[in-house]
């Protein structure tokens, strides 16, 4: 008869930064990445906030995989994405990204303790971004930004109600963005509700991206 076992095992997992982290940073900026994107190109979305004294730190999704499907003739191209998460052992891959970003939080930050946390997520970063907070890890978190992405449906609302209450959360999306749609908007609006928050809603001339303008009205 099949078992399905588990086991842990040392596992290195990479980050990128820009800026430097000093007694001079205004603020630390933890930035998570979309669905197929890889925290190398991601994090360069950010540069414009380094002039401003930000320290921008970009985690990577722990499991990569080819952007194209292979053909009779092989790829078009090697390209290769990250994604925080699938349906596939789904509790396991939330396990291990909470545990691997709260080790990389207090790598990047205990010894300035007193610097204000900003936390993105960006897309399918938007619901890592939400349960990395909600998990309480997240201690100098002044700033949630959903970006292009909402609440994850299956947030634990009871035992994070206090600590949303606590922090400022935004939710920013282009207009023209073909992702964010009336059904994203009423789940996000449900979950608020439900969390007893009130988001500020931004909105850009723009689709599903990143955009600088809007960017920098957070510095």
């Amino acid at each position: 008869m099949m078992q399905q076992h588990e086991i842990i095992i040392d596992f290195k997992a990479r980050f990128h930064t820009l800026g430097t982290l000093t007694p001079g940073t205004k603020q630390i900026w933890f930035v998570l990445h979309g669905y197929g994107q890889l925290s190398t190109y991601f994090i360069r979305k950010f540069s414009v906030l380094q002039a401003h004294n930000i320290y921008i730190v970009a985690p990577e999704g722990l499991s990569r995989f080819y952007l194209e499907n292979i053909q009779h003739a092989g790829r078009a191209n090697d390209r290769v994405g990250a994604t925080w998460m699938t349906k596939e052992n789904r509790e396991t891959d939330i396990e291990n990204y909470l545990n691997y970003l709260n080790v990389l939080y207090k790598h990047q930050t205990e010894k300035y303790d007193s610097v204000p946390v900003t936390v993105l997520g960006f897309s399918q970063g938007a619901a890592t971004a939400s349960r990395w907070v909600a998990s309480r890890q997240v201690t100098q978190i002044k700033r949630l930004i959903l970006w292009s992405g909402v609440f994850p449906p299956d947030l634990h609302l009871e035992s994070s109600r206090q600590i949303f209450k606590s922090i400022e959360t935004y939710f920013v999306y282009g207009k023209s963005d073909p992702f964010v749609n009336d059904n994203r908007f009423t789940e996000m609006k449900v979950i608020s509700e439900k969390l007893g928050i009130e988001p500020h809603f931004i909105s850009f001339d723009g689709k599903h991206e990143i955009e600088e303008q809007t960017l920098m009205r957070f510095i």
